[in-house]
């Protein structure tokens, strides 16, 4: 064998035990943060709730929301300044790991009543997300929206911060049918006072959570995203990029095509740039870019992010500037 083909093979078996490793490792503290998420779950909020059409006086015609993610663009491009001074009147939709650098920058729910938070990874690390000053201070006029999965010490930190708590279930495995832990989530949260939680495909990311969240719950038919880069900016040394944590084998030839199709580096035609991915993001982006073409007829997406992979069909490209000038809609 070649060392192209031993490195290929190399490289594709390092990318499916991280994969494996990423999906699917971390079952049993699903299960266990469920359990313990659930007498809460019974008594609190669900995501359903906070659907604006429940209204008599609600207006199905014109309504938008931005989602912020973390991405490169959005430091950049001075992204969080711009909306801070902005008259924006949306929903803001806010990823959990941008929280406190959204608070810092003028994002508060005092200037945009209308301030979501999402959580959807199960990890303990998310309560450094809420673990703020700033994030005490403003908490009780933001409204949360977490997985049942959620880790309980994040979820209890949030409420901590007077963050009022609404439930949804992130679908994984909704296809096994009655053996799905899905199916086993929804029974358990309906058997007090037949408390209905509803379910939103993640993308399995909290990004394309918010995007979702934005139009399914929120109703928002025009979702604007900032920050959701899907790719590291093109500047960034390979060496530099790890896969979810794990760094990029050493031994594999990153001019190989094997490399290129793992790592591809995209080159973006409506934002003139371009941006690297490792399989994790590819996988995200192209499950978003998923989701975009089959909901485009009801939902128009516009990506504002000024830079990073998310283009194609049924995505509108424009700046942030143009974003809250055409789209300022409540």
């Amino acid at each position: 064998m070649s060392n192209n083909s031993t490195s290929s093979k190399k490289l594709q078996e390092s990318i499916e035990q991280i994969m494996k490793k990423t999906q699917y490792e971390n079952f049993d503290e699903w299960v266990r943060n469920f359990s313990l998420n659930l007498p809460n779950i019974w008594n609190e909020s669900s995501a359903r709730s906070l659907d604006p059409s429940k209204d008599q006086t609600y207006n199905k015609n014109n309504h938008s929301a931005i989602v912020i993610g973390r991405g490169p663009s959005i430091k950049k491009h001075d992204h969080l300044k711009l909306l801070a001074e902005s008259d924006y009147d949306g929903s803001i939709i806010c990823c959990d790991g941008k929280l406190i650098d959204v608070l810092n920058a003028g994002i508060t729910p005092d200037k945009f009543s209308k301030f979501y938070v999402t959580t959807i990874d199960p990890y303990h690390a998310i309560k450094r997300n809420y673990d703020n000053e700033i994030v005490d201070t403003y908490g009780s006029k933001i409204k949360g929206i977490f997985t049942v999965l959620t880790n309980p010490d994040a979820v209890e930190r949030a409420r901590q911060a007077g963050i009022k708590i609404h439930w949804l279930h992130s679908l994984f495995d909704y296809d096994e049918g009655k053996k799905s832990f899905n199916q086993i989530q929804g029974i358990m949260t309906k058997s007090v006072d037949n408390k209905k939680i509803p379910a939103i495909q993640t993308g399995a990311n909290v990004g394309t959570s918010a995007w979702v969240i934005a139009w399914s719950i929120l109703k928002c038919n025009h979702v604007g995203l900032i920050g959701l880069d899907l790719g590291y900016d093109d500047s960034t040394p390979w060496d530099k990029i790890s896969f979810h944590g794990y760094p990029i084998p050493t031994d594999v030839d990153k001019n190989s095509e094997s490399f290129k199709r793992a790592y591809p580096t995209i080159y973006n035609p409506e934002f003139d740039c371009k941006c690297k991915q490792d399989p994790l993001f590819l996988y995200y982006c192209n499950a978003l870019k998923e989701f975009i073409q089959k909901t485009k007829n009801k939902i128009k997406t516009i990506n504002a992010t000024e830079g990073g992979a998310l283009f194609g069909d049924g995505i509108y490209c424009t700046s942030l500037k143009n974003f809250l000038e055409n789209y300022n809609f409540d």
